[in-house]
């Protein structure tokens, strides 16, 4: 069964825009956050590590001080939900035997019979360690949680704006994650527009989809 026509789809990812200006009094329902968290945690990623953590942030004053960090953009201090998506960096044995182990309980197997899979995760990692591109690859998976958010906010008619021009090492140190594996990478704003947010009415300028979706 179809949970979302797809003209309700496309319709909401036509009405979707970058916004430019929140209204900073209205506010996601929890029911409707819970929802868009779930589909944070729901996002794929590469041989399923999930290299991520998502600080989502609703405290007024650190919004705040994000916002000033962001080169003083308004979208963080006035959206509902600031999210910051952090990667787990220099990905190891312990974070691999964490997902091994969250298999185990989830799929009801034991640990031993997934031996073979952790060595091969191990492998990948390792390959990609010794080419000195192994945050680069887990730094990738972030967009997939990002684009995954806001599509599932634009389905719940929920406005986001994705915003990487910010300060990474000062969102790193507000939020505390200076010292700890994890680095923020890029963050979104998400609530509702403003009424009197001029961009939200205009057209959106896409190519045509000949010019850009190819059949073979």
């Amino acid at each position: 069964m179809k949970a979302v026509t797809s003209d309700v789809l496309v319709r909401q990812l036509r009405w979707r825009y970058a916004t430019r200006k929140f209204d900073r009094g209205k506010k996601i329902p929890p029911e409707e956050w819970q929802a868009l968290e779930e589909a944070l945690v729901l996002t794929p990623s590469s041989i399923g590590l999930q290299p991520w953590k998502f600080i989502v942030v609703t405290d007024q004053a650190t919004k705040e001080r994000l916002s000033a960090a962001a080169w003083k953009q308004a979208q963080p201090a006035d959206c509902s939900h600031y999210i910051v998506f952090a990667v787990r960096k220099n990905l190891d044995a312990e974070h691999v035997d964490r997902h091994v182990a969250r298999m185990s309980e989830v799929r009801g197997e034991p640990v031993e019979s997934l031996a073979k899979f952790r060595a091969m995760v191990m492998r990948n990692l390792d390959k990609e360690r010794a080419a000195e591109r192994l945050d680069v690859w887990q730094t990738h998976q972030i967009y997939i949680a990002l684009g995954n958010f806001m599509t599932a906010a634009a389905v719940l008619g929920i406005d986001t704006c994705p915003m990487e021009g910010i300060d990474l090492p000062e969102f790193d140190r507000i939020l505390g994650l200076s010292d700890t594996p994890f680095g923020a990478v890029v963050s979104c704003a998400a609530g509702y527009r403003a009424e009197d947010d001029r961009y939200a009415a205009m057209a959106k300028v896409r190519f045509k989809p000949e010019d850009v979706i190819v059949h073979v």
